[in-house]
């Protein structure tokens, strides 16, 4: 009889500490599925579509062979400083990188664009892609955008128009 009550609680103990270890691992299972939901960080947030028309009189601020290094205040959808690099790359040819600085953030993009000498001023015209942000802008993407302006021969001084959707 004794080893029957024995043998009766130690399947009783067995049987406590199988609940135990499940409730244990339910436990564990629990803490790891909320701590993998906290890294990852807070939800993606959607883009928003906004319609760029952008202008901005830039001034010289440096020059490195063909590259023209610009600086100026842009006005339009959204206000804050542009930045140029503009790269005579041929006869009828620009390449530009264009760094904007409005408010909460900035956009950089790649613009590369036709380009005509004149007498007194050259002009182009082509697109820009924007390719990253930060910020307020982190998201900012757009390809396809209106790129154009003027370059005074005199002082190398550009006028700049950017148009178009963008998402950011």
């Amino acid at each position: 009889m004794r080893r029957v009550a024995k043998l009766g609680r130690t399947a009783a103990i067995g049987r406590l500490a199988a609940i135990g270890c499940t409730a244990t691992i339910a436990a564990l299972a629990g803490a790891a599925g909320a701590l993998a939901r906290d890294s990852a960080g807070p939800a993606a947030l959607s883009a928003r579509a906004i319609a760029l028309n952008e202008s901005a009189k830039l001034h010289l601020t440096s020059r490195h062979g063909f590259t023209l290094n610009e600086q100026g205040a842009a006005s339009g959808s959204i206000s804050g400083t542009m930045y140029v690099h503009l790269t005579i790359v041929s006869t009828t040819r620009v390449v530009a990188e264009v760094n904007f600085y409005p408010r909460g953030g900035s956009i950089t993009g790649q613009a590369s664009a036709s380009y005509r000498r004149g007498s007194s001023t050259a002009s182009f015209s082509g697109t820009i892609s924007l390719s990253r942000g930060t910020g307020s802008y982190a998201h900012a993407r757009g390809s396809g955008l209106s790129f154009s302006g003027t370059i005074r021969r005199s002082d190398e001084a550009i006028a700049v128009q950017v148009h178009g959707t963008a998402s950011v």
